[in-house]
Order: structure tokens, then C-alpha cells, then sequence
């Protein structure tokens, strides 16, 4: 039933994820641990970390002795912020059909903040590639994105950068790709956003990720920003006490 890649966890978590987005239990819970494992053919190992994952979603909480439990308020949660998600897949959950453009590729000068992010000199270069996601045909995301040339070891076309930058990454710069080191940043909206983004003017600031990608070294590979109509999508997460 389950493959091998991607993990096992993961596959297991995704299916009991969807099945209790299509409301397949009953009762607001989820079956045993035990139950679970032998429906789906796995280790009960297996099923234990895919719901400690679900629970840390917020999709699930357990209660010792009672069971493991829905969480009707997690389930609204559509943006996963510890996850990296697809913009594309982001703008699908609000119910939107995605686009997304080329806005420019360009060699540019390193700026002193990129530059020292990603250990390199200031005489360096980067790979400036921008590009705007838009919902049902209105821009709601706006991303620029960093990446040392020298890094580029294949050749490429410039479709290939419409791909996830880590996904680039991963293809054309033989690099294997671990996480983004992300700060969530308000900006003041300049003009340059005002237009991509077609903002009216009574908004003046916008939710932004000021992301460091890393390989799978902890090197830095790539800097991006990225910049988000908050009156469209909602950037949310599932706080609980420790």
C-alpha cells in the first residue's frame, strides 16, 4: 500500500491526515494504535510517530487512557508555517487556482545582507530570480530569491526556475537541500510592491519570510524573501503549552 519515499511516517501521517480532513471517523477519534497498524500493514512504531507529527499540526490531541482525539480547531489551520508548503498548494487550500510568473532572472550585485548570509564576498554576484504566485489571476505572493551562480552546475532553462527553489536546488545546483532558517518580517509596502502586488492604498504593511536555505552540510545555498497579501491568505500555526 505505502512505498518507499517518501518515509513511511510521513505517508501514514498524510493518509490519516486526508481521511480525517474527509470526516472518515467517527466519533471526533481516531481508531487504536493497534487497530490502526493493522489496517494500514505497518509497525505500530510507525503509526505512534505519525501521530505525535499530527499532533504537532494540531490535527489530533491525545488524552492518556481515553484515546486519540480530532481537533476540530487545528483542522481549520490551512497554512502549516513549521512545514515547508508549496505556494501553489497554499493558494489551492483558500480555494484559488494558481499561477505562477517569471518576473525577472538577472546576475545582480550581492547586497551586504545576502552576501553575509550566505558567507560570501561582497565583490560576488547572485542569481536574482523573482516571481509572483497569483490567485484566480490576482497576485497574492511576491518572492525574490538569491542564488550564488557558482553553485549552478547544470544547464538549465529558465522555465526550470517557475520550479520551488529548492527543488532548483536540488536539480541543477547538486546540492541537497535541508530546511530554511525563516524570519517572519512586517514590512512597510513600497511602491515596487504596492504595483506587483496590486495593492490598494489603504494597505501600508504586509507580512513578509526572510528565509537562509541550507544544504544538507548546514551550509547557506540561498537567500529568499518572500512577501504575502494577508487580506487573501492567512498565515496561521497551532500554539499550545509545553
Amino acid at each position: 500500500m505505502f512505498k518507499r519515499h517518501p518515509s513511511l511516517v510521513k505517508q501514514v501521517k498524510d493518509y490519516l491526515k486526508q481521511h480525517i480532513l474527509d470526516s472518515r471517523f467517527d466519533d471526533n477519534r481516531l481508531p487504536p494504535e493497534t487497530e490502526l497498524a493493522a489496517d494500514l500493514g505497518v509497525s505500530r512504531n510507525t503509526i505512534r510517530d505519525a501521530l505525535t507529527q499530527l499532533e504537532t499540526e494540531g490535527i489530533i490531541f491525545r488524552k492518556q487512557g481515553a484515546g486519540t482525539f480530532i481537533n476540530q480547531a487545528g483542522i481549520l489551520v490551512k497554512t502549516r508555517l513549521e512545514e515547508i508548503v508549496l505556494y501553489q498548494d497554499m493558494i489551492e487550500q483558500y480555494g484559488y487556482s494558481p499561477t505562477v510568473k517569471l518576473l525577472n532572472v538577472s546576475e545582480q550585485p550581492i547586497s551586504s545582507p545576502v552576501a553575509e548570509n550566505l558567507h560570501l564576498g561582497s565583490e560576488t554576484t547572485v542569481l536574482l530570480v523573482e516571481k509572483l504566485f497569483l490567485a484566480d489571476n490576482t497576485p497574492v505572493i511576491y518572492t525574490c530569491t538569491h542564488i550564488p551562480p557558482q553553485y549552478i552546475t547544470q544547464p538549465y532553462q529558465p522555465h526550470a526556475l517557475k520550479l520551488p527553489i529548492y527543488q532548483f536546488i536540488a536539480q541543477y545546483c547538486d546540492q541537497e537541500f535541508a530546511y530554511y532558517l525563516t524570519e517572519i518580517v512586517p514590512v512597510m509596502v513600497t511602491e515596487l510592491l504596492r504595483t506587483t502586488l496590486q495593492l490598494s492604498f489603504n494597505q501600508n504593511a504586509l507580512v513578509s519570510f526572510s528565509e537562509i536555505g541550507y544544504n544538507q552540510e548546514g551550509s547557506p545555498v540561498v537567500q529568499a524573501y518572500s512577501y504575502f497579501r494577508n487580506d487573501m491568505l492567512k498565515l496561521q500555526l497551532v500554539r499550545r503549552l509545553p
